[in-house]
């Protein structure tokens, strides 16, 4: 069975740019019988917090993304350093003493004669005469991964085959002067005892895949399928911003964007695969393959979200949105006459008081108004009515087209636009209706 994570820091609110990522994650698992699980990488004690933590797990809740297990990174500093103590029996990690402004001048120097800003290894030829000395200015060591300069590769389930040149990349910093692990070891680490079979990350974690590998191998573990989706940008090619989409989920759904419309849009962005509603996850999972990924950059474009967002409810039964509109006396008929011309869910509430009022009526002409609510046929508005009584008002005042039908919408609804008359009059009802034109004709 194929196990995969989904890896966030609770050190802000999910946005769009993860969002995706979950749910590729989510999908292919679900694609494949496997299962999920959620960490969280907190072993940034400034940064992380509990109330992040939360809204990471409600905002996978809200787009219907579950986990089989939740793990926490913070729990786990027992296994990162027996990790630790194995690779340096190993002889794999070993202690450098420069300070961050001495490492920042050797890069300098070396940008300066046009070389790579890769570590020089300087640390590995300390005689144990100049270890004593810096240990007795008090300096504490980082603790570096001493990389195999040679070629790294692996089939890559989005980019093909890979290649990275070890030689070409700095021996990483796994655990900092003050003892705590950076990111490298206990993701690594984690992987390894969670049972990870796939990796799918953004395509920024390449470099850091190669030498991950690296560590798989030297802990003596098997390594994990690793698949690199292209980063998401702004509908200019740029990066994203805030107002193009890197808002936070919770601003998205606060703003009223359906969680289906959401991943109906992730699912498929950057893939060979057209964009289509769908009103599950199961749907989705159906025509999902990660293997359609392209290696170029995805545009996510607000607009299209919006676009979906709309298209998304007027396909939507009134089973899916009954227990949310919190409209009393709302029932289906409501429903499907006006979500044709909603582009969120709260754009109801809207029609609701335009049907159940209070509204205020537009006056274009009291006169007309005035012999129209004269000709509204007797007995039960219905879903004919409309028909029969814009007919009797045309024979009698001799109007047609825009000229007979906006008064009417606009005494009746106060818009110019908006779902079939139609279906609105018998939700209108004959009281409401003779009271708005009556009103307007006074």
């Amino acid at each position: 069975m194929i196990k995969l994570r989904f890896a966030p820091s609770p050190t802000g609110y999910l946005h769009v740019g993860n969002a995706r990522l979950a749910l590729i994650n989510w999908l292919s698992a679900a694609k494949e019988g496997g299962e999920m699980i959620l960490r969280l990488d907190d072993t940034d004690a400034e940064r992380s917090t509990e109330e992040y933590a939360l809204a990471i797990q409600e905002d996978l809740k809200w787009l219907g993304l579950d986990w089989s297990d939740l793990k926490k990174q913070s729990d786990r500093s027992a296994a990162y350093t027996a990790a630790f103590e194995t690779l340096k029996a190993a002889g794999r990690l070993y202690p450098c003493y420069e300070t961050g402004e001495e490492l920042d001048y050797k890069r300098k120097r070396q940008l300066a004669r046009k070389l790579p800003p890769i570590y020089d290894r300087a640390a590995l030829e300390l005689t144990e005469d100049e270890v004593a000395a810096f240990e007795a200015e008090g300096r504490k060591p980082h603790w570096r991964f001493k990389l195999d300069q040679l070629v790294i590769r692996w089939e890559d389930m989005v980019r093909g085959p890979v290649e990275v040149d070890g030689a070409s990349m700095s021996d990483p910093v796994l655990i900092r002067s003050d003892g705590r692990p950076l990111y490298h070891m206990p993701s690594v680490v984690d992987d390894i005892d969670f049972g990870i079979t796939h990796v799918i990350r953004g395509e920024d974690h390449v470099s850091n895949t190669a030498l991950h590998i690296q560590i798989f191998e030297a802990l003596g573990a098997n390594v994990p399928i690793f698949g690199h989706i292209p980063l998401l940008t702004g509908p200019d090619g740029g990066p994203l911003s805030k107002r193009e989409g890197s808002q936070s989920l919770r601003e998205m759904r606060e703003n009223g964007i359906e969680a289906m419309a959401l991943n109906s849009l992730l699912a498929r962005l950057g893939s060979s695969d057209n964009v289509e509603i769908r009103h599950s996850l199961k749907e989705i999972v159906t025509g999902f393959d990660i293997t359609h990924f392209s290696r170029a950059a995805a545009k996510f474009d607000p607009a299209e979200l919006t676009n979906l967002n709309a298209k998304l409810l007027h396909e939507t039964d009134w089973a899916e949105v009954k227990d949310r509109l919190s409209l009393e006396g709302a029932g289906e008929a409501f429903w499907l006459a006006v979500r044709g011309n909603l582009t969120k869910l709260a754009d109801a509430r809207d029609w609701w008081h335009v049907v159940t009022g209070p509204m205020t009526p537009v006056i274009e002409d009291a006169d007309f108004l005035k012999s129209a609510a004269a000709e509204l046929p007797d007995g039960e508005i219905t879903n004919e009515t409309w028909k029969a009584w814009t007919t009797a008002v045309k024979e009698k005042t001799g109007a047609k087209g825009k000229a007979l039908f906006m008064p009417l919408r606009l005494a009746l609804t106060g818009q110019p636009h908006g779902p079939e008359m139609n279906n609105l009059l018998p939700l209108i009802g004959r009281e409401n209706i003779l009271a708005r034109l009556n009103t307007t004709a006074d």
